[in-house]
Formats: C-alpha cells, sequence, structure tokens
C-alpha cells in the first residue's frame, strides 16, 4: 500500500501523469472518494500525461468518455448504477478486456463484476486545496506497477 497528500489540484494532476508513465493497455485502475475528493482532477492528471489534448470532465451522466492518448483512455462513472447488471448492461466487459486504460469511478457500485486484479486508489478531502491517497494493488501486475509509482512519486 502507498499513502501519500497531495496538497494542490496541480499536484494531483501531476501524481495522475507521473501513473500514466507506467499503465499499459489493458490496466484497470478503480477511484474511490466521495464527491469533491479529486477523482476526475486526478483523471485529468492521466489523460495529460497519456497525451489527451481535449477536454476531460466526469462521465456523470454519459457513464462513459472515451480520450485518445497514447493509448486509449475509457473513463467510466458508475455512480448512477445500481448494479454491476446494469455496467454489463451498457458493455462493461468491452471496456475491461480491451486495449486501453480503463479508469472507474465509483468502483464499489458494480464491485461484483469488477476483475479481481486493478490498481485501486482512494481519495479523501482534507482541506480545500489538500487530499490524501491510498493505493492498493492487486495481482502481480499492478503490484509492480504500484511499485514503480512509489519510486516515481519520491523522483519527482
Amino acid at each position: 500500500m502507498v499513502e501519500f497528500i497531495s496538497h494542490s489540484a496541480e499536484q494531483t494532476r501531476h501524481i495522475g501523469a507521473t501513473l500514466a508513465r507506467l499503465v499499459q493497455p489493458g490496466d484497470i485502475i478503480w477511484l474511490q472518494g466521495d464527491l469533491g475528493a479529486g477523482k476526475t482532477t486526478f483523471t485529468k492528471g492521466l489523460a495529460e500525461g497519456l497525451g489527451v489534448t481535449g477536454y476531460v470532465n466526469s462521465p456523470t451522466f454519459t457513464l462513459v468518455n472515451e480520450y485518445a492518448g497514447r493509448l486509449p483512455i475509457f473513463h467510466l462513472d458508475c455512480y448512477r448504477l445500481e448494479s454491476g447488471r446494469e455496467a454489463l448492461d451498457f458493455g462493461l466487459e468491452e471496456y475491461l478486456y480491451g486495449d486501453g486504460l480503463t479508469i472507474i469511478e465509483w468502483p464499489e457500485r458494480i464491485q461484483e463484476v469488477l476483475p479481481p486484479d486493478g490498481l485501486r486508489l482512494y481519495l479523501a478531502y482534507l482541506s480545500e486545496n489538500e487530499r490524501t491517497f491510498r493505493l492498493e494493488a492487486f495481482g502481480g501486475r499492478y503490484e509492480a506497477m504500484a511499485q514503480a509509482f512509489s519510486q516515481e512519486l519520491e523522483l519527482s
């Protein structure tokens, strides 16, 4: 487990961009945290780090936003879903087992249909500018990624 604090939205985006250097096609990142915890800001940093030049926002009403970068990004927001069945009905598996990076906000809403391996990032609000991050890795690929990410953060 990796824990750290961001002191600004800019630093949160930088943290996302740092992780972007390590992701590969097929990777899955679960983002958990209350409204306003920084999930979308972190995703903006990931997208910037992957070379996305367009506007990145939360897909709260559309369920999925897709972005083109070094690899495709599938940004899902499951806040409005009631179950994993609903996620499967809109095509979740195509994203999970595709050739891009899948980022899922509110994964706890559909946990029963998610694969066991992935990178879970918990974000929590500390103050107007500060957020805590706790990163947990599930599966060998993600454990190696978390370790490399921790080292990258120390160097940046």
